[in-house]
């Protein structure tokens, strides 16, 4: 079986990570757990806004990700099962192909460079499972598909849906 796995929020915890520059640049306490729906920018005054959107493509952001929970253990053994595969959008922002290497490297030494998919769509991808968490990239994939849970995803229901590794590992191993 083959699987494509997203990183950004899926394995990384790049929402979290955009709540905790927030954080820093304005002085604010906004948690995870007070985000009910919608993306980082969208739940802070609009004066704050464009900040955000821009935190991608400050140097160092992708490498600076924690890893989620339980996702280095899981993939471990998912790499040691099946043909796994990381696909990650990694075109749209300068610096996140050669950032996004470098945390895979540190996190994920066992996902070797052939197994790393750094793309722009994901409509290109061809196998049987597509971990995302992102709808419009499982939208079109030809097997099957799981959503990630996320503030922002929150109103897809036509997916099934993981809430976390352990999910996937009782899924899958």
């Amino acid at each position: 079986m083959t699987i494509f796995i997203d990183m950004d929020d899926v394995l990384a915890c790049t929402y979290e990570k955009h709540i905790e520059l927030y954080n820093k640049d304005y002085q604010q306490q906004l948690s995870l757990a007070e985000i009910v729906s919608g993306e980082v920018w969208q739940n802070v005054p609009e004066p704050h806004q464009k900040s955000i959107r821009e935190h991608a493509s400050q140097i160092g952001f992708f490498t600076d990700l924690e890893p989620k929970e339980n996702s280095q253990q899981v993939m471990e053994v998912l790499c040691q099962k099946y043909n796994v595969y990381i696909a990650t959008a990694a075109t749209q922002f300068p610096n996140s192909l050669k950032e996004k290497s470098i945390w895979l490297d540190k996190y994920f030494p066992f996902i070797t460079w052939q197994h790393r998919i750094m793309c722009g769509h994901k409509h290109i991808l061809h196998g049987d499972l597509l971990i995302d968490d992102r709808s419009y990239n499982l939208k079109h994939f030809n097997g099957d598909t799981l959503l990630f849970d996320s503030p922002h995803n929150q109103h897809e229901t036509d997916y099934n849906r993981v809430y976390n590794w352990l999910n996937i590992a009782e899924r899958l191993l």
